[in-house]
């Protein structure tokens, strides 16, 4: 690995380590030793831990069931190690004592490509059964081990999950583990930087428990290319600010007008040339390369795409890098397109993944069923979602917007709401005037959208 060892920050971390208290040890439940039913353990295929794993009949109903032993009752993580060399999702029903919650297993490349799911359940004090069931005629996956683990042990989002990668179609931790971040985009930085201060960032990472923050750096509008050195040095400090608090950033080139992304390109060299170089060390970064793409094809920004990513990844050859698609990052909805043209003609490069943007309230259920289509082909993250109009502003529509993020939570694909500033619009979690003193805690400064989505972000993550 190209990161850099800094010794002072690993003795930081070992002396949190023994000051905090121990956490309860994993116990770890191969599933050739379970309860198999139209399955059968094999061990021809690499990778497995133990001495083999069960591979499921290809029928629903065929499950591998665990007596899982806990101390105490309360919250635990159970995390299914598996491998998935189809195409096709195989999802299962997870049953924790008879309470079934459906987890998809997609596919992970190979026979060979271990992978991890992870539920939260309550245990019971003593034995419980967990079974994993397939739900459809093509079986379950094969299924190696589960682990048996406490949610309290993860500490921040960075230190649960290190160094982001995209595998498969899905965003994974250093591990190899699918995972979900949610958090929240900034304002323009030209216009609200004054709501993003000490007490606005500690209130995102302790009370709002946010998973990631979105540095949004619009190019024109009196935004980077007035300045350049003032805005990239904002960016430089609001990296800081979210790897202090252990949350990830978002760098997003927030370019939206012109809708043509290669009138920046020259500009974009530059700055993440400068962001790469200096933040390479760290874990805790994405790169959004082009926030809403507008008025050109896919393969207009596929070329650009093309010619940035390889200037990044000279100096941080490791971030994930998300790109956005065409017509105001709709996966070309708008423009009356589909997910296909990116699938038929990807972007030439690795470790990479497509942005979606969708409003509750103007977008309906062809942006909601193109997202679900096209995150079973190609890697999505969710970079920016509101519950009102495209125009971030008017009237909520929650129903709509939980729909689209229980589709969210059923994929693992993470999302960034806009966006927390006290602007008037509605889609501005604070109400106006809370900026820069707040209250920024709690909801008593919040809009409806801010209470909403708080709540949501509030939810327990699934690492």
């Amino acid at each position: 690995m190209h990161r850099s060892v800094r010794l002072a920050a690993i003795a930081a971390i070992v002396a949190a380590s023994l000051q905090a208290a121990p956490a309860q040890a994993a116990t770890t439940y191969e599933a050739e030793n379970a309860t198999v039913s139209q399955g059968v353990v094999e061990s021809n295929h690499a990778g497995y831990s133990g001495t083999g794993f069960v591979n499921y009949d290809n029928t629903t109903g065929s499950y591998v069931e665990f007596a899982v032993d806990a101390a105490t009752a309360g919250p635990a993580t159970l995390t299914l190690r598996y491998a998935n060399g189809t195409t096709t999702n195989r999802p299962m029903a997870i049953a924790v004592n008879g309470t079934a919650t459906t987890k998809d297993f997609p596919g992970t490349g190979a026979w060979t490509t271990w992978q991890e799911s992870t539920v939260t359940a309550t245990l019971n004090a003593g034995t419980n059964t967990v079974r994993a069931t397939a739900t459809t005629a093509n079986g379950g996956p094969n299924l190696d081990r589960l682990v048996l683990g406490t949610p309290s042990s993860t500490g921040t989002p960075v230190q649960a999950n290190g160094q982001l990668q995209v595998c498969g179609v899905r965003l994974c931790n250093q591990n190899g583990k699918q995972i979900q971040l949610r958090g929240m985009s900034s304002h323009g930085l030209q216009w609200y930087s004054q709501c993003l201060n000490t007490a606005s960032l500690d209130a995102l990472a302790d009370d709002w428990k946010a998973d990631v923050l979105r540095i949004s750096m619009y190019i024109q509008e009196d935004g980077y290319e007035t300045n350049p050195r003032l805005f990239t040095d904002r960016v430089h400090n609001l990296i800081e600010q979210a790897t202090a608090r252990g949350m990830y950033a978002i760098v997003d080139w927030h370019m939206l007008d012109p809708g043509d992304p290669n009138y920046n390109l020259s500009r974009a060299k530059t700055f993440f040339t400068e962001i790469a170089q200096r933040h390479n060390g760290k874990n805790n970064l994405l790169y959004e390369i082009a926030n809403e793409p507008n008025g050109v094809s896919w393969s207009t920004i596929r070329n650009y795409a093309n010619q940035l990513i390889p200037v990044i990844r000279q100096y941080d050859p490791e971030t994930p890098i998300l790109v956005g698609t065409r017509a105001w990052s709709s996966l070309g909805v708008s423009d009356g397109a589909t997910e296909s043209e990116i699938v038929n003609n990807p972007v030439n490069a690795t470790n990479i993944m497509y942005t979606f943007h969708f409003y509750a309230a103007s977008h309906g259920s062809d942006y909601l069923n193109t997202l679900s289509r096209a995150a079973d082909r190609i890697p999505i993250f969710v970079t920016e979602f509101g519950t009102q109009t495209a125009s971030g502003d008017g009237s909520n529509n929650f129903t709509r917007s939980q729909q689209y993020l229980d589709l969210l939570a059923q994929k693992k694909i993470s999302w960034v709401n806009w966006n927390y500033s006290d602007d008037f619009r509605s889609g501005a979690v604070f109400t106006e005037g809370t900026c820069p003193n707040g209250s920024f805690a709690g909801t008593s400064r919040l809009k409806p959208a801010g209470v909403w989505v708080r709540d949501r972000i509030r939810t327990p993550d699934d690492f």
